[in-house]
């Protein structure tokens, strides 16, 4: 973690985090929003409609337009769909950058005891043992974050760099690296 990362000083006052699904990106954001007082948006549950019916694009891009509006505000989520909305808005654009095993032990313990304990997500939704072993990746959360690790590794950090300049963007490759920037940010 770079030693300048963005404090309470006011630059975090819109946080977007990202990385892929297990990296504790929604851990990181809830406990952000709690510790500042301010609105988290989880991106997935907006987008994620019941039966997994995925929310129009253009209503989606309104629905986040109109909560960026806010002063202060922490985005969790990675959706391409709407970082021309949000990566500008940001004061810091935090990417969670664990190690692939890390992140894989993380997602399948996760998945499979969502399955076991009926856990119901965003919308109603549940994690189901046909998804879990299915071959798409679309429909499997664990082949999901296999395939778009590397793409949070380079990729998305480059892409959110070129956007918004490296002085908004903090990569995060340790589960220190992550407590350390949570204290950090809300001054502790």
């Amino acid at each position: 973690m770079r030693e300048d990362c963005p404090t309470n000083d006011g630059r975090v006052a819109r946080v977007v985090v990202q990385g892929t699904s297990g990296s504790g990106k929604s851990t990181l954001a809830a406990a952000l929003a709690r510790a500042l007082g301010v609105e988290c948006l989880e991106l997935d549950g907006l987008y994620q409609q019941p039966n997994w019916t995925p929310l129009d694009v253009d209503e989606f891009r309104s629905r986040v337009a109109s909560f960026v509006e806010q002063p202060h505000w922490v985005v969790d989520g990675n959706y391409s769909q709407v970082r021309d909305i949000i990566w500008p808005l940001a004061t810091t654009i935090v990417m969670i950058d664990l190690p692939r095993r890390v992140v894989m032990t993380r997602v399948i313990k996760r998945t499979f005891l969502r399955i076991v304990k009926r856990e119901p997500l965003w919308n109603g939704n549940r994690e189901s043992w046909r998804n879990a072993f299915s071959r798409d990746p679309m429909r499997n959360i664990i082949l999901w974050s296999w395939h778009s690790h590397a793409k949070y590794h380079g990729a998305v950090p480059r892409e959110a760099r070129e956007s918004v300049g490296a002085d908004r963007v903090v990569v995060l490759s340790s589960a220190s690296e992550v407590r350390g920037f949570l204290r950090k940010a809300v001054g502790g």
